[in-house]
Parts: structure tokens; C-alpha cells; sequence
């Protein structure tokens, strides 16, 4: 039987008057790469703040291996955290930090890995991502916008966490490096043995990374399934989506 890495049970989350989660229900097994998609605004990124405790939901529960997340201490906030590791919508490197030390952040400031300890583990992860030493004391500003991503994807595996997410992960990419970068993320998360949640409205992206995809609409999620069963769905609302039409139940609010 699969074990159950992050549960999700009737998660309700507003910003004064604006609903954004309605009742989420969501179960990623250990070792799944779970995609969730949907448009702009839908709560993805709330969802996402929720699971890692940034943000408080107003109702709900959310369980990390069978322990609920919600409402603990500090102490165990921080434990929780150690298992995490996040790839950033924009990378969200630090510009005054060469690269090394930006992949390097969180062995130094959380686990106190000493500076030469951690310079050599972050060069080694760098490789694993396809960037050579050299590129180790550039900064970020050095670099190309796909070879930022790889090092913020460095960085997000440099802990060896448990669990992953990747916020619209191949944003601003074109199609090549973003295939790349798909590639990097299963090789880095199954290397890991990490249960990995990824949210996207990238199609191409989603069906590559995915052993099974969500759909979150107004609130809620509406769909879930495969890649296979996705492509078979009569569900009008996730085949207006992945067809990317204007024609269909969704009403875009212009």
C-alpha cells in the first residue's frame, strides 16, 4: 500500500471578502510528483504557502507523514521546514551572493555546515544540474535566465528534502530550456527519493513531470487523474484549460 506524504482535508483560506481555497482535498503519496494546474488566481501559490506554513489557513488540516502541520510551535515549524525544499517562480536568487553560496544557503544558515564543507557539496550539486565549477563564484546576475533556474533548482535539492515544490518551474523559458528543465526536476526528485508538488499552467511542463495532475478551480479541486486519464477527461472544465480556449465554462474577467 502507498504511503501518504502530505494530506490535505477540507483547506479554506480568504483574504478579507476574496475566497481563494474553498475545500481542498488533496492526498500526495511518497515519492509522487503531484502537478496541480489552473489559471492565474486560482490559489495555487496559497495552497502551496498553506502546506509549507507561511501562511495560517482559516480551516482545515493539513498532515505531513500522518502529523498535523497546522497551528504547532515554532520549533517544530522549523523541523517541518527542514524537510522542504522550494524552487522559486522567478528563481529568487540572492544577487549579492556568488552562486556557490546561493546553493550553499540553506546547509550553512539551517544545518551549519561549514563554509569549505559546503562550498564543495554545492559545487557537487551544481554538476548534477549541468553547470560546470567555474560557474560556482559567479553571481547571479552573471548568468542566463536557464542557467539561473539550474542553479535554483541547486539550491532547492542542495538539502536533500524530502519534499519539493516548483512554482511554475519553466516560466520564462523557451520551449528547449524548459524541456531541460522538466528533465533536471524528475532526475533531481527521483534521485532524491522526494515527493515532489509542482504548479503550473505550463501543459507541456505538467504532462512531462507529472504521475498525476490536479486541477484547482474556484476553490476546489475539481479533477484528478493521470496523464492518460487526463487526455481521455470529458470534464468541460479541465479540457477548456488544457486546450487553452476561450470558448468553455471558464469565464476569463477581463
Amino acid at each position: 500500500m502507498e504511503e501518504i506524504k502530505i494530506k490535505i482535508s477540507n483547506l479554506h483560506k480568504s483574504f478579507g471578502k476574496k475566497v481563494v481555497l474553498d475545500g481542498v482535498d488533496l492526498e500526495i503519496n511518497k515519492g509522487e510528483s503531484l502537478v496541480v494546474i489552473g489559471g492565474s488566481g486560482t490559489g495555487k501559490s496559497v495552497l502551496i504557502k498553506c502546506i509549507q506554513g507561511l501562511l495560517e489557513p482559516d480551516k482545515g488540516s493539513i498532515q505531513i507523514d500522518g502529523e498535523e502541520t497546522i497551528g504547532v510551535d515554532e520549533e517544530e515549524q522549523n523541523r517541518l521546514h527542514s524537510k522542504m525544499g522550494m524552487l522559486f517562480q522567478g528563481g529568487a536568487l540572492f544577487d549579492s551572493l556568488r552562486v556557490w553560496e546561493n546553493v550553499a544557503f540553506g546547509l550553512i544558515e539551517n544545518q551549519k555546515m561549514p563554509r569549505k564543507e559546503a562550498k564543495t557539496e554545492a559545487i557537487r550539486v551544481l554538476r548534477q544540474v549541468g553547470l560546470a565549477p567555474d560557474v560556482a563564484d559567479s553571481y547571479p546576475s552573471e548568468l542566463s535566465g536557464g542557467m539561473q533556474k539550474r542553479v535554483s533548482l541547486a539550491r532547492a535539492i542542495a538539502t536533500k528534502p524530502e519534499i519539493i515544490f516548483f512554482d511554475e518551474p519553466t516560466t520564462g523559458l523557451d520551449p528547449i530550456m524548459a524541456d531541460v528543465i522538466n528533465d533536471l526536476i524528475i532526475e533531481s526528485a527521483k534521485g532524491l527519493g522526494a515527493t515532489a508538488l509542482t504548479i503550473t499552467h505550463d501543459m507541456a511542463s505538467a504532462r512531462k513531470i507529472a504521475d498525476r495532475i490536479a486541477m484547482l478551480y474556484k476553490g476546489k479541486i475539481i479533477w484528478q487523474g493521470s496523464v492518460k486519464e487526463l487526455d481521455k477527461t470529458d470534464n468541460e472544465y479541465v479540457r477548456q484549460f488544457i486546450n487553452g480556449s476561450s470558448q468553455g465554462p471558464i469565464k476569463v474577467e477581463i
